[in-house]
């Protein structure tokens, strides 16, 4: 490559790393003179980079937004995070999905072949879109993951449990005429505590909420096992190759999500119901998470919710703000039964606080 070439792309990249750089650093950082650095920052302007300037002792430079995309210089790592976002766009249904796959081809395209191997050997599947901030994930640990699932090699690394938590129903932000309705239960990453060492092989590479999950045969719980990625620490070198084991209905997204609701495969919550509300259904539906609404009118709907529990369920219903009628089956009634003998009990007691002195 000619020496004025990669001079400017020496100068594109620096440019792309932080907003403002002053221009006689730029020239110590590339070894050139100062009037050398506005030289090439006029060639970058010609090729469509609106570079601007600020005059002064300690003027400088900053590439700033334009009409157009310009090209774009990546480093390894930024590749890599971008291939992995594409990846979880495009199969996350959110409407983005085709142009995230074109957009992840045309990367391919361009990238060395270092990088699209790498590139290749991951792979995504994407249970439910992220509903929060994602835990953070080292994408060497990623990477490792997805070497080993591709290589079919039997994987080693020590794991943090979760840490039990006094309440497991996370809490959601209200909205008008509706209030909080709990999410699904967090579930921890199955496996005992006997010990933080595991030898699994692995299979998948979930996202599920906005998490990390590796989908694996445990070969010492000879069981299937989820693992949080950002708990594990992949040890090396890695094990013996495998021949792939057939997962339970073959569907990733289902069996997980089974595994998810506490049933060894893709099987529905244990308790399941439905009830109607006075309530518009688009009210409802932004809470129903895979629950099913039904309108019955400009201000009546149908509920349809599965739950861990009875109690879980009459109580996941009861906390919208509106009249609720047909409730079926009858242990979904008898769980509101319960539910108002409790909420009565505790509505009857005195509250005033206690005497000085008393215990």
């Amino acid at each position: 490559m000619p020496k004025t070439s990669a001079r400017l792309l020496a100068l594109l990249s620096l440019l792309q790393t932080r907003r403002d750089w002053p221009g006689q650093e730029l020239a110590t950082r590339l070894d050139i003179s100062a009037r050398t650095v506005r030289r090439d920052v006029d060639r970058l302007r010609e090729l469509g980079y609106p570079i601007a300037a600020s005059k002064g002792p300690d003027g400088g430079y900053r590439l700033d937004a334009g009409s157009q995309l310009p090209p774009l210089l990546f480093d390894d790592d930024q590749a890599v995070a971008l291939a992995v976002a594409l990846q979880t766009a495009a199969a996350t249904g959110s409407g983005i999905g085709d142009a995230a796959e074109r957009a992840l081809v045309t990367l391919r395209q361009v990238l060395p072949s270092r990088l699209r191997h790498r590139i290749d050997l991951l792979r995504v599947t994407v249970v439910a879109p992220p509903e929060a901030g994602p835990a953070q994930v080292d994408s060497q640990v990623l990477m490792a993951i997805s070497t080993a699932i591709h290589a079919c090699e039997e994987l080693r690394f020590d794991h943090t449990p979760a840490v039990p938590s006094s309440s497991s129903v996370p809490s959601v932000p209200s909205v008008p005429s509706v209030p909080s309705v709990p999410s699904v239960p967090s579930v921890p990453v199955q496996g005992d505590s006997s010990g933080n060492r595991r030898r699994v092989q692995p299979h998948h590479l979930i996202t599920r909420g906005g998490r990390w999950y590796l989908l694996a045969w445990d070969l010492d719980r000879h069981d299937w096992r989820t693992f949080r990625v950002d708990r594990i620490a992949p040890r090396s070198p890695t094990g013996p190759r495998f021949t792939p084991r057939e997962l339970p209905g073959g569907d990733v997204a289902a069996f997980v999500t089974g595994r998810f609701r506490g049933s060894d495969g893709p099987a529905d919550w244990p308790c399941r119901g439905e009830a109607i509300l006075d309530l518009p259904a688009a009210s409802v539906a932004p809470y129903a998470r895979d629950g099913f609404v039904e309108e019955l009118g400009p201000e009546r709907c149908r509920l349809v919710l599965g739950s861990w529990s009875w109690i879980g369920l009459a109580s996941t219903i009861g906390r919208f703000d509106a009249e609720v009628h047909g409730v079926r089956p009858a242990e979904l009634r008898e769980a509101f039964a319960h539910l108002a003998r409790r909420c009565a009990g505790a509505a009857a007691e005195d509250p005033s606080p206690p005497a000085p002195g008393a215990v």
